[in-house]
């Protein structure tokens, strides 16, 4: 299929840098799409002279109808969306008729929210696409990404992270997990990895540094919130002290993944990448 005949995608974009990688693969495919930005999420100033619409977050029903009238057959969820309160939301018929219907669902994490919110757009008649399938992210080999190298304490360290973040995934708690010397700093909540690492770079011990380690849930679906780091996720760990980062060889989206790998041997952190086993 020649780039030109690819079906118009609509990306719903919230907060961070994957919205606008995946709007800059579209350009150079010379893909047609329409970018809704979340008002309140997503930062227009990120995406300056590029042309999009803004939609509340709780405006279901306008963003169906958007996509719609955009020709859109396609459509991606990309971006940091922090769930709203209900008077936050302030929803459309389309949008409290969807939370009429979770709320009667058993389960309520963020995971099957996310994948009630995947099952509604497929069920408006868009093909719902994960942002690493579009931006044609392979799985990787697992081993170093970089040329730094994690030393035997660190490998240990990861190996416990990766236990406890298959654990806090099956719970939907979180994907990241920070652990130190055999300690663990912290785990992912609702504050987000961002908060996790500077939270744990202030509960750092002496010695070599802690490790973050950053796993999709076992049951999500990637096509909605998959983990993700980039090179602000390396600036900031180093900042924050940490010694590297092990990810999801077969889950975990690198944002940028020459410029993140970079930023690692600069600083003179590792990137890792594992098998995580269900």
């Amino acid at each position: 299929m020649a780039a030109t005949d690819l079906p118009k995608l609509g990306i719903v974009a919230g907060a961070g840098q994957l919205p606008r990688r995946i709007v800059d693969r579209c350009r150079v495919q010379r893909r047609d799409y329409l970018l809704l930005l979340i008002a309140g999420h997503a930062d227009p100033a990120d995406y300056d002279g590029i042309a999009h619409r803004t939609v509340r977050v709780g405006a279901a029903g306008e963003m169906f109808q958007l996509l719609r009238q955009g020709g859109c057959r396609e459509v991606v969820l990309a971006g940091k969306v922090e769930r709203p309160s209900w008077r936050e939301l302030r929803p459309d018929w389309r949008a409290a008729k969807f939370m009429a219907e979770f709320a009667l669902k058993p389960d309520k994490g963020d995971d099957a929210l996310m994948s009630a919110i995947v099952a509604t757009c497929e069920g408006e008649g868009f093909k719902v696409r994960a942002p690493a399938e579009l931006l044609e992210e392979g799985e990787r080999i697992p081993g170093a990404l970089g040329r730094v190298l994690p030393d035997a304490e660190q490998l240990k360290d990861v190996k416990l992270g990766i236990d406890i973040a298959r654990t806090i995934g099956r719970l939907d708690i979180g994907h990241s997990v920070v652990v130190q010397g055999g300690f663990v700093l912290g785990v992912e909540a609702a504050e987000g990895t961002d908060a996790l690492i500077e939270r744990c770079g202030r509960l750092r011990r002496a010695g070599g540094g802690p490790v973050l380690v950053k796993l999709r849930k076992p049951q999500q679906d990637l096509r909605a919130d998959p983990p993700a780091i980039g090179p602000a996720t390396v600036a900031q760990a180093a900042s924050a002290g940490f010694s590297g980062i092990a990810i999801d060889a077969a889950g975990t989206l690198i944002i940028d993944q020459g410029a993140t790998i970079s930023a690692a041997d600069r600083s003179n952190l590792f990137l890792l990448a594992v098998e995580a086993p269900e």
